[in-house]
């Protein structure tokens, strides 16, 4: 048995994860099935597809059609869009055959060639499965690989104008209190806004970004435009709750009404530590 075998057999061990897929192929898995399966590792973390292993990790092996491994790199490329390129390995485990399909993380979304688009999400018991990948979480996807950024994005049917100018002041309080970059103060409104990407010119008309809403918008042009946007501040006690608290006032407005529940939630105790050379007392 070489190491390949080895590391195979502590792969399946572990159990299926978001990253390592069993898939029987005792009866023949359909091309279909085989490419849905590889799509969807690879909208997610990309990872391994052991083909000829149970779902509960028991190797049954390569069906007659999937002997030859050498045809199902072309299959994969030629059935996913974009194509994917993947790299196939055969390995005899437990006395059976089976095929580790290395499938890579990719940077954009994959679809098979018919259209489905899957992801891989672990289920409230712990096991992976594969679930359609939905128009509302591409922007949570290409955030996460670094391609979108979604604060950036400009809020359409809401100008500049209807910004809070006293949230503005806000910010230029906060660069004293806090420390940021000074040259900032002396700017006007809408170079602060420039600088700070709260705003950018869409057909020569000046729009709030999501940044720029959420930092210097009203509590109702947030609820308007960003219906989901919402801050909770939560004090448990054991089960118990303590306090819940919920916000959707601006960022800064907010994170000021945070730091005063969380300071008057702020205790001291005095302790006594022993030393060598007697008794201390640190408050």
């Amino acid at each position: 048995m070489n190491m390949n075998e080895h590391e195979l057999e502590k792969l399946i061990a572990k159990d299926e994860t978001l990253a390592v897929e069993f898939k029987s192929d005792a009866k023949g898995l359909s091309d279909c099935d085989l490419v849905a399966a590889v799509v969807a590792l690879a909208n997610t973390e990309g990872g391994a597809l052991l083909l000829g292993v149970e779902d509960d990790g028991t190797v049954t092996g390569l069906h007659v059609s999937h002997a030859n491994v050498s045809g199902i790199p072309s299959l994969i490329a030629n059935k996913t869009n974009t194509s994917i390129s993947v790299r196939v390995e055969s390995a005899m485990v437990e006395g059976h055959p089976i095929a580790r399909i290395q499938v890579p993380k990719s940077r954009q979304l994959v679809s098979t060639s018919d259209g489905l688009l899957l992801r891989r999400r672990n289920k409230l018991d712990g096991k992976p499965e594969a679930v359609p990948f939905y128009p509302h979480e591409f922007i949570e996807r290409q955030s996460s690989l670094g391609l979108v950024d979604p604060s950036a994005m400009t809020i359409e049917g809401m100008d500049a104008d209807q910004l809070d100018p006293l949230q503005r002041l806000r910010v230029r309080n906060g660069i004293k209190k806090y420390g940021g970059d000074q040259s900032l103060i002396a700017l006007a409104d809408d170079e602060l806004d420039s600088a700070l990407g709260i705003c950018r010119f869409v057909s020569g008309r000046r729009r709030p970004t999501v940044a720029g809403l959420l930092l210097l918008g009203t509590e109702d042009t947030i609820r308007t435009h960003l219906p989901a946007y919402e801050v909770a501040f939560q004090v448990l006690r054991g089960t118990d709750v303590k306090a819940n608290e919920f916000f959707r006032k601006p960022l800064l407005e907010t994170f000021e009404a945070v730091d005063l529940l969380f300071n008057a939630r702020v205790s001291e105790e005095e302790l006594q530590v022993q030393y060598n050379d007697g008794f201390r007392e640190n408050g």
